[in-house]
């Protein structure tokens, strides 16, 4: 039988679970062992397949294609030691190489729901296809993150009052994805903490890291740009460290990363601003009560921004003009939008 062994960190516990019913969890970074022999027999390519962004999660799949199987392996004393990025701009860098590797196979002959289910089980294939197209959060979070925030200040509900019970659907389903993301973190050991920061984390790299990656790798494809593979920067500095250890983000990242982020912060805290305006001296907290609740929702998952805008004087802190362009896209924002809705 050919058999991998897969040993990965407690933050996959929940997928690579699932997956070891299913001929086993992809490859994943480092953290797992191999035969060799799954590699000298690779075809007539040897080793990982290195053309991709995502060698690994690319050579696991074409083995997994080949009959290998792997095994999720996680024993309660851990068998390796390394280290992991700390600050931002080494984390949005290394999310951006990654979603631009991810959807490069998805988009190209070896998208896995098409080349992986003539080779593997349906169920294996879709879920190296959910990896594959897992950077397209991006979009649906910016219309999250905008939308509804846009039509708050123009006066536009987009929910049914809270009243009326088709609001409960909404209320629901938010509720309801929260509440599974917080059971499975704590299923796997974590805490409400650690679901509030991977939460914040993940809100984060969406609108930014991932958003440029799935662009990029579309790029590629028309052949507009062509894919580098940039090392993720691992060694850190003694106050880089002291501000990992005191719990606070280092900002310290290109513009046009940090330039997004911000732009949507500006943009919630107007509109939360405008919504609470709106519920107590126009009466309409029945129409736009849902619209301020996730505007207030995505304040407070990202008050490290806030801090990081209006609090912090470190060099770490967000400087004082990429808040400046960001309230200025912001103005832009609103402007267009405004004329748009308007037009309607």
């Amino acid at each position: 039988m050919k058999i991998l062994l897969i040993m990965i960190s407690a933050s996959f516990q929940i997928y690579w679970y699932g997956l070891d019913g299913l001929r086993g969890p992809v490859l994943s970074g480092t953290n797992f062992y191999m035969k060799r022999e799954s590699l000298y027999n690779y075809s007539m390519h040897k080793g990982f397949r290195y053309h991709s962004l995502v060698e690994d999660y690319f050579t696991g799949f074409k083995l997994h294609c080949q009959g290998w199987k792997s095994v999720y392996l996680t024993p309660t004393r851990p068998q390796f030691l390394g280290t992991s990025t700390t600050n931002l701009n080494d984390v949005l860098i290394q999310t951006s190489r990654w979603s631009c590797g991810f959807v490069e196979v998805g988009i190209s002959k070896f998208c896995p729901i098409i080349y992986g289910s003539l080779r593997m089980s349906i169920l294996q294939s879709m879920g190296y296809t959910e990896l594959a197209f897992l950077p397209f959060y991006c979009f649906p979070l910016w219309c999250f993150a905008t939308v509804p925030q846009l039509c708050l200040l123009n006066g536009i509900p987009m929910y049914p009052n809270v009243s009326n019970s088709f609001s409960n659907i909404f209320i629901f389903i938010f509720a309801s994805v929260l509440l599974k993301q917080i059971y499975e973190v704590l299923a796997s050991g974590g805490s409400v903490r650690t679901w509030r920061n991977e939460q914040r984390i993940w809100m984060i790299k969406s609108v930014t890291s991932c958003l440029y990656g799935t662009l990029d790798a579309f790029m590629e494809k028309l052949g507009l740009t062509k894919a580098s593979f940039l090392l993720t920067n691992k060694v850190e500095d003694d106050e880089q460290v002291k501000r990992y250890q005191m719990g606070l983000f280092d900002f310290r990242t290109s513009t046009m990363l940090l330039s997004p982020l911000v732009t949507i912060i500006v943009l919630n805290m107007a509109a939360f601003a405008c919504g609470v305006y709106r519920m107590m001296f126009t009466g309409e907290w029945e129409k736009m009560v849902l619209q301020v609740v996730l505007s207030f929702y995505i304040l407070i998952m990202s008050y490290v921004v806030i801090e990081g805008m209006l609090m912090r004087n470190d060099r770490g802190r967000i400087p004082p003009s990429v808040t400046l362009l960001s309230v200025i896209i912001s103005g832009v924002f609103l402007s267009l939008g405004s004329v748009i809705l308007n037009m309607y």
